[in-house]
């Protein structure tokens, strides 16, 4: 029986050369591709595929947001992202979602074939990426990066967030983008149990971050 193939992503050239590939595999059945994750949703609930390529820079729901809810509401989905941002922070955020791969989408077609292969079969998680750029920073340069789990990066966007910048403002002050921006805003949350941006200003100005 043919794996069934979902692809999400919101560059219709992106989709085009996908399915023009794909599209020749017998052992795989292609679903009428979706272009944000509003719309991936719901072809989700109205056929379940067994794989799906997911992008993560997606309008209405970007890629973070649907594997939340895949992990909460069809766990049996495998999911592999398809991106062209190479961060180890953001890799190991959609690892903790549930994804069962992280391929660059300048990953060479027969590696991609086999990852949707050997993820439809149950391999627990893929990756191709440069080593040179995933290898995780050092993060503990210091005691309060090392009590709050910080890297340097992180305390930087902290320090900026609580100076009133935007998402859009941090990335173009530190050369990185608004997404990404966004993912690491995510992370900080989590490792320090905020669940506002006003209590994150209150942790900053506490912690001597901002003056």
């Amino acid at each position: 029986m043919p794996i069934k193939l979902l692809i999400a992503d919101d560059h219709q050239m992106v989709i085009d050369g996908l399915v023009s590939i794909l599209s020749q595999e017998t052992e795989l059945e292609l679903a009428t591709p979706v272009h944000n994750g509003q719309e991936l949703i719901h072809a989700i609930n109205k056929s379940i595929p067994d794989v799906i390529l997911l992008d993560l820079n997606m309008p209405k729901l970007d890629g973070i947001e649907v594997l939340m809810i895949l992990k909460e509401r069809f766990p049996s989905i495998k999911v592999i992202i398809l991106s062209s941002y190479n961060h180890p922070e953001l890799i190991e955020e959609v690892k903790r979602l549930g994804a069962k791969g992280y391929l660059l989408k300048d990953t060479p077609y027969p590696f991609l074939r086999q990852s949707i292969l050997n993820v439809a079969k149950g391999t627990n998680w893929i990756q191709n990426i440069s080593n040179s750029e995933s290898t995780m920073p050092s993060y503990y340069i210091d005691d309060f990066m090392k009590k709050y789990h910080l890297s340097k990066r992180e305390v930087e966007i902290v320090s900026m967030i609580a100076k009133g910048c935007t998402s859009k403002e941090i990335g173009d002050s530190l050369f990185i983008s608004e997404f990404t921006v966004t993912t690491h805003r995510r992370n900080i949350l989590r490792k320090l149990n905020i669940k506002s941006l006003a209590t994150l200003v209150l942790f900053a100005k506490e912690n001597g971050l901002v003056v």
